[in-house]
C-alpha cells in the first residue's frame, strides 16, 4: 500500500510542491542524489572511482514533450561525458539515458538520433551507454531503439523490469553474446495485467531473468540491494561457470554502500548509478518507494533527528 501511495505521488504535481517547499528536503535528496550540476557530478564520481567503485550516471529527467527541452537534454549529458573525460575511467564509467528525456513521446526518431550523439560521445572516452526501461508503454520503443543504436555502438546497454510478464521472453532475446543488460525489480506503477504486483512474485520473477542472463552468453548487469539476490548471483555464476569478470553488480548512490563496498573488496565490478540534476523529485520519490527504511531515514531527517 505504501509503495503504492508513493508511486502515485511521484507523478502529482501538488505533491511534488509540498515536498520540494520542506527546507530539509533538499538535504536528504542529497543522500540519494549527486547534486544539481555537472561540477557535482564529477566530483562525484572522482571520490567513487577512487573507492574503486564503477559508475553509471543520469542526467534526471523525463518524460518530454518539447524538442527544445529534449535537445537541452542531450547537450546536458554531452558536457558531462566532456568533464568526467579526464578521470579517464574507460568503461568503468558509463552514462544511464532515458529516451523519454530525448523526446521518445514526441518523436521516437528524434529520441533516437539524440542517443547517437550520446553514444558517440561516450565511445570516444572507451565508455557505453545504457538504456533506462521506463512504463510498460514505453518497452517496444525502447528495445527498438536500441537495435538501432547497436548498428554502430554494439555495447550499448538496456534496463529490463523483472516485475512484468514480458521480461523472461526479452531475456532470452538479450542473452546473445555482447549484450549488456542491466536487471531491475521494476520502480513504476504498473498494472496487473502486465505486472507481478507483490513481492514474493516480483523477487521469483527476479530470479528466473536471472537465471536466463546468466545462462546466456551477455553480459548481466545485476541491479539489487539484496543480500539474497547477491547471493543467488554468485551461485548461478557458479552453476553457469561465469567468472568474475563477465557480470557486474550495480546499486543506487547512496543505498548499501556497506554492500558496495565489499563486493568491490572482493573483487566484483560494482557499478553505482548516480543521478544529478534538478529534476530529481520523480526519481526520489520512486527510491522512497522501493524500500520502507528510505521512508523512515527521510522521516527521521524532516523532524531534525
Amino acid at each position: 500500500m505504501l509503495r503504492q501511495l508513493l508511486l502515485t505521488a511521484s507523478r502529482s504535481g501538488a505533491v511534488r510542491r509540498a515536498v520540494s517547499g520542506f527546507p530539509l528536503t533538499r538535504r536528504v535528496v542529497g543522500r540519494f542524489v549527486a547534486g544539481e550540476g555537472v561540477e557535482e557530478a564529477r566530483d562525484t564520481v572522482e571520490r567513487l572511482r577512487d573507492a574503486r567503485l564503477a559508475v553509471t550516471v543520469d542526467h534526471l529527467g523525463e518524460e518530454t514533450r518539447d524538442a527544445r527541452a529534449a535537445a537541452a537534454t542531450t547537450d546536458a549529458y554531452l558536457t558531462l561525458l566532456r568533464a568526467i573525460r579526464p578521470l579517464e575511467l574507460g568503461a568503468r564509467g558509463e552514462v544511464s539515458v532515458k529516451l523519454s528525456a530525448l523526446g521518445q513521446r514526441l518523436d521516437e526518431t528524434m529520441a533516437l538520433e539524440h542517443a547517437r550523439e550520446i553514444c558517440a560521445a561516450a565511445s570516444v572516452t572507451g565508455s557505453a551507454v545504457t538504456l533506462d526501461m521506463e512504463d510498460h508503454t514505453t518497452v517496444d520503443s525502447t528495445l527498438a531503439v536500441l537495435r538501432k543504436l547497436r548498428e554502430d555502438h554494439p555495447s550499448t546497454g538496456v534496463a529490463i523490469q523483472a516485475y512484468l510478464f514480458r521480461s523472461e521472453q526479452d531475456c532470452r532475446d538479450l542473452s546473445s553474446e555482447g549484450s549488456r543488460v542491466r536487471l531491475v525489480k521494476g520502480a513504476y506503477r504498473e498494472p496487473a495485467s502486465v505486472a507481478h504486483q507483490g513481492r514474493t512474485a516480483v523477487d521469483k520473477a527476479y530470479v528466473r531473468c536471472l537465471r536466463i542472463l546468466m545462462a546466456g552468453k551477455g553480459y548481466p548487469m545485476v541491479a539489487t540491494h539484496d543480500d539474497r539476490m547477491v547471493a543467488i548471483t554468485e551461485l548461478l555464476a557458479d552453476r553457469f561457470g561465469r567468472t568474475i569478470g563477465d557480470h557486474e553488480f550495480q546499486m543506487l548512490y547512496g543505498i548499501r554502500t556497506d554492500l558496495q563496498e565489499a563486493l568491490a573488496g572482493a573483487g566484483h565490478t560494482v557499478r553505482v548509478y548516480v543521478p544529478y540534476g534538478d529534476d530529481w523529485y520523480g526519481y526520489f520519490m520512486r527510491r522512497l518507494a522501493e524500500r520502507p527504511a528510505n521512508v523512515a531515514f527521510f522521516l527521521r531527517a524532516l523532524g531534525g533527528k
